[in-house]
């Protein structure tokens, strides 16, 4: 594959119908926020936030000053004030989990219950009320997981695909969005970067030669918009993004900082981390379609036909590796740079 998988601009895309219900779960975290100041820029009725922190409920009430916006207190575990919250919604963006690598080893039921039990809640409630689409995040610690948050983020994608593999003919459409470092992100790397070089500390890096993708929060949210227009249901979807190297990520922001010198203290990959990340695994890459972009994996809908699985296999290219944050399109420092400072998020750091 090498650097072919260069994504291009995408415009700004208005796939919500005028005067829709949108519900967005686990709305007060970094994509939900972003998601919902989207849509207030187009002519929907209302947005229901649904989480269970009031203390970030009560800051985004009082940072979005918009009469459309709507808060409800509950958990995706109890299914009934999801239903509560659901109830007349158009769309449903599923967005609430358990997303630290840390908190999900120590505590793997934990995660079991808010990322697969939670989602199938929000799943079921959504069908029951007759919602029109709902998507689901997912990561690309879903693909290949080597930890418990991309193995439950990995069975969410099979419950969530369960469902509409059952209920293809029903009205509600189901998708799943898969998504790789998302530049800003609460708990993600660049934030932590560049707050220890306003603070003129070291900089604590994994491993120098370590890929990740890079994707902005608006372009995080066009995935999910693009999911609500295009899905089927049980579709998964994948935007491209660039990736780069730790060092090339450092080298960027060192150029943000004009070219002072940035210290580094090696820490060493820590436990449930890859190398490489994957948005698409190598047998899931055969049967992908490009769609410019993005990529679309179209759902197996195959009945439980014992015969078709054991007895009638498929004649298909074998590929030796899927869609990495190694073999995309690898940024330089400056493109790095230049794709920091155009975040919005970027303003909040003095760095001079």
């Amino acid at each position: 594959m090498g650097n072919c998988a260069r994504a291009g601009k995408v415009a700004k895309m208005t796939v919500i119908k005028d005067n829709s219900i949108v519900t967005i779960t686990g709305g007060t975290g970094s994509f939900g926020s972003t998601m919902a100041r989207s849509l207030l820029t187009e002519n929907v009725s209302e947005i229901r936030i649904f989480s269970r922190d009031e203390n970030k409920q009560d800051h985004m009430r009082n940072s979005i000053k918009d009469d459309r916006m709507r808060y409800f207190i509950g958990d995706v575990r109890d299914r009934d004030s999801v239903s509560g919250a659901i109830k007349g919604s158009n769309y449903v963006f599923h967005a609430a989990a358990l997303k630290q690598v840390p908190s999900c080893e120590f505590f793997p039921l934990q995660a079991v219950a808010t990322n697969i039990t939670g989602s199938s809640n929000v799943i079921q409630a959504a069908i029951e009320n007759e919602v029109e689409s709902v998507v689901c995040l997912s990561t690309d610690k879903a693909v290949y997981p080597i930890n418990a948050m991309g193995m439950t983020k990995a069975l969410m994608e099979k419950v969530a695909q369960s469902y509409a593999r059952t209920l293809q003919n029903h009205g509600t459409r189901i998708a799943i969005t898969r998504y790789g470092n998302v530049m800003m992100s609460r708990g993600s790397v660049i934030p932590l970067f560049l707050e220890q070089i306003s603070k003129n500390l070291p900089i604590t890096v994994t491993n120098m030669n370590m890929t990740r993708f890079l994707m902005s929060l608006e372009e995080s949210v066009d995935l999910v918009k693009y999911a609500f227009s295009e899905g089927a249901t049980g579709d998964i979807f994948v935007r491209k993004a660039p990736g780069a190297t730790i060092e090339t990520l450092i080298e960027g922001i060192r150029k943000i900082s004009g070219d002072k010198k940035v210290q580094t203290v090696n820490i060493g990959i820590r436990h449930g981390e890859k190398q490489h990340e994957s948005l698409l695994s190598a047998e899931e890459l055969i049967s992908a379609e490009d769609r410019g972009n993005y990529f679309k994996i179209p759902l197996d809908s195959r009945s439980l036909d014992y015969k078709i699985y054991f007895d009638e296999g498929k004649n298909q290219q074998h590929l030796s590796e899927g869609y990495t944050s190694a073999n995309t399109n690898q940024l330089t420092p400056q493109e790095v740079a230049e794709k920091i400072k155009s975040l919005s998020e970027f303003n909040n750091y003095k760095l001079g």
